[in-house]
């Protein structure tokens, strides 16, 4: 205790006044920039940015090492806004510490093609570091960046030089620690010991619909020491209480820490502060002139202290120099450890090299092959290639073949191996690769059953808006996984992957297109997900042809009609060759079948116009399409008229050639619904 109260008053000796009143008016900016951008835009969350000033003062104004002038330094501390309703707490504090963010964009608050959108997006806005708002993923973004940020540590540093020893700082609500994907990464953080890690949280007991206690009563703090995590506890309006507790975290940090921060929402607005009524709504023009009056605050609305802009120019003086010191230590480094930086350079700059579409061609498997073992078979080939390809699985990856062999497991104390082993968490899996990918560093790859990519999907959605390069193998695609019944059999999945944005969805239908498909993730600059199957499926020698003449495309075709064709039957996957079995038995009634193989809509509608008028245009006789799953989008290529061979229903527990004939997934079944 005594050891304490020391430790206490040799930071306050730090902490000295006239730095606390310097800080103070960097929050009190913070506030009124904040709630006159919010009122301007007639929309916005003020509660947060009121409550959370002193927080994002010191946070901007002192703890954080980096370079707002060179804001992709790569050790950098990374500040993660997880509650990204309060974006422009986020914002105030990019502005004032230095990023590319004016105070024009400051005005322009949540108008179209700002800056300054209604939650932060890491492509958009200077300093945001990923796309937050849905609440509880940035606490899991951060995980990843603190794992990525642990491996690249082990990885790199020599007992001579650290060029990896940054921080993940995260602001998280009470909204993000009752989501359940927060505690998911918050389990894992403890696990892998992420002494690199600190989750601060604005714990104000308000939600959006009203007090905290009408929804949430748990002891927060002993969960996080049963995760693993130390345990904290702030006035997070206490400068003092504030540094002593991030100095100690700073020089002392052994695992994730949890900083538990006592704040009043709205913090300054007279008669909506510590209210639910502050949270998601515009304060009102009174109360924004009440809530300045008794801040003490009388200058134009967007015009910044002298003060403050003395305080942060004298900052980003110091922050030149920290990276300058560590741009001499890389150097040093560099000249001593000549591999290793290859390996950097390889990992911070990944190309598509002209000669591994051959290698795939090359790497030789068994026949017949699950897409998953033939995928396992690329995986395991790429990551001698390619040094930044990490993978896990949500405890499945005996099942759906996303082992590594060739590295170990990534535990703590020691970082190595490029496998993580995620556990039974698959919504934080996808989070986590996504603050991993934004480490600019790997690129990573996950898996699951393709019925699991359900709780996945926001964060697969997040991965979508953010143009985030990340690999999803989802295993066992369809009804044909059998026994296990309805519970595991995908229905809905596919095409509900599908419509999402920018994620570039491929099944392929045998080895050839699983090789093309893996081609096709490395090339794409976003998130792709690989449907695969449980069941073995032989090599179609029509599939055997160049990236460029089929997965590139999309669609192509592979059985191509004598004159004009009576049938057009499209398949993607395990169904390819019960397409081809079909047109088989249609050529032996004389009928005239072309075959298209379609294992990716996404890349086929970024082919030229004249391509995809090839393929699905003109008069093409009865048009159908065969997939296991339910027929949704199949009528833009097929047509109205066009027969769908599909699932409007869930499976059962039998066979998988007992759900075929259960399902009318036989050639025979087929041709009586077709002729």
């Amino acid at each position: 205790m005594i050891l304490k109260l020391l430790v206490t008053f040799l930071w306050e000796r730090v902490m000295n006044e006239s730095s606390k009143f310097e800080l103070q008016t960097i929050a009190n900016t913070i506030r009124k920039i904040s709630i006159e951008s919010i009122q301007r835009a007639n929309s916005g969350h003020p509660g947060l940015p009121l409550g959370c000033a002193e927080l994002g003062a010191y946070i901007y104004g002192v703890l954080l090492n980096h370079n707002p002038r060179h804001s992709s330094w790569m050790n950098r501390d990374r500040f993660v806004l997880s509650a990204g309703h309060g974006s422009m707490f986020l914002y105030s504090c990019l502005h004032l510490a230095g990023f590319k963010l004016s105070i024009e964009d400051i005005k322009r608050f949540r108008q179209l093609y700002s800056q300054t959108p209604g939650h932060p997006e890491v492509n958009e806005t200077d300093g945001v570091e990923t796309t937050s708002g849905p609440l509880g993923q940035g606490v899991a973004n951060a995980v990843g960046m603190a794992l990525g940020q642990k491996i690249l540590a082990e990885k790199f540093n020599t007992d001579e030089f650290k060029i990896f020893d940054n921080k993940i700082y995260c602001l998280a609500g009470d909204g993000c620690i009752m989501e359940g994907v927060s505690s998911e990464a918050s389990s894992l953080a403890g696990h892998l010991k992420l002494d690199n890690l600190v989750l601060i949280y604005d714990a104000n007991n308000i939600t959006l619909d009203g007090p905290l206690s009408d929804s949430f009563s748990e002891d927060v703090k002993s969960r996080y020491r049963a995760y693993g995590w130390d345990v904290y506890e702030i006035d997070g309006h206490d400068f003092d209480a504030i540094d002593v507790t991030f100095r100690e975290i700073k020089e002392n940090q052994k695992r994730p820490a949890f900083v538990m921060a006592h704040t009043i929402i709205g913090k300054g607005s007279p008669n909506k502060a510590g209210s639910h009524k502050v949270h998601g709504s515009p304060l009102g023009e009174e109360e924004v002139l009440a809530t300045n009056k008794s801040l003490n605050i009388t200058e134009d609305p967007f015009s910044i202290p002298s003060s403050v802009r003395r305080y942060f120019d004298g900052k980003l003086l110091k922050q030149a120099q920290l990276e300058n010191e560590w741009d001499d230590t890389f150097r040093k480094w560099s000249q001593a450890n000549h591999s290793l930086k290859e390996e950097l350079d390889k990992m911070q700059s990944f190309i598509v090299s002209n000669d591994l579409e051959i290698k795939l061609k090359n790497l030789e498997m068994k026949n017949p092959v699950a897409g998953r073992g033939a995928s396992y078979a690329v995986i395991n080939m790429l990551v001698d290639i390619i040094p930044n390809l990490y993978g896990g699985s949500a405890d499945l990856s005996s099942s759906d073949k996303t082992s590594i062999d060739k590295y170990g497991y990534i535990s703590s104390p020691k970082y190595q191996g490029r496998n993580i082993k995620f556990g039974a968490r698959e919504f934080a899996m996808a989070a986590i690769a996504n603050g991993l990918t934004l480490t600019k560093m790997f690129i990573p790859f996950v898996g699951t059953f393709l019925t699991f990519s359900d709780y996945m999907k926001n964060a697969i959605r997040i991965a979508s808006i953010s143009s985030l390069k990340v690999i999803y193998q989802f295993t066992h695609d369809s009804i044909f996984v059998g026994e296990d019944g309805p519970t595991h059999q995908p229905i809905e999945q596919l095409a509900s992957l599908r419509s999402i944005p920018n994620l570039q969805v491929i099944r392929p239908s045998d080895a050839n297109e699983v090789k093309m498909a893996w081609l096709a993730a490395l090339k794409y600059e976003g998130p792709t997900a690989l449907i695969l199957s449980r069941q073995s499926l032989p090599d179609l020698k029509r599939t055997d042809v160049s990236y460029e003449e089929g997965v590139g495309r999309g669609a192509y075709i592979l059985k191509k009609e004598t004159k004009k064709p009576d049938y057009t039957i499209f398949a993607s996957g395990s169904e390819v060759v019960l397409a081809l079995e079909v047109a088989g038995a249609l050529n032996k009634l004389d009928k005239d079948v072309r075959v298209i193989s379609f294992p990716s809509w996404e890349i086929f509608e970024r082919q030229p116009q004249e391509y995809r008028d090839k393929i699905v245009k003109g008069d093409l006789g009865k048009r159908v399409s065969i997939e296991a799953g339910v027929d949704l989008g199949w009528h833009k290529y097929i047509g109205l008229d066009g027969i769908a061979i599909a699932l409007d229903s869930f499976g059962f527990s039998a066979p998988p050639d007992d759900l075929a004939i259960e399902f009318g997934f036989t050639v025979d079944s087929i041709l009586q619904r077709i002729i």
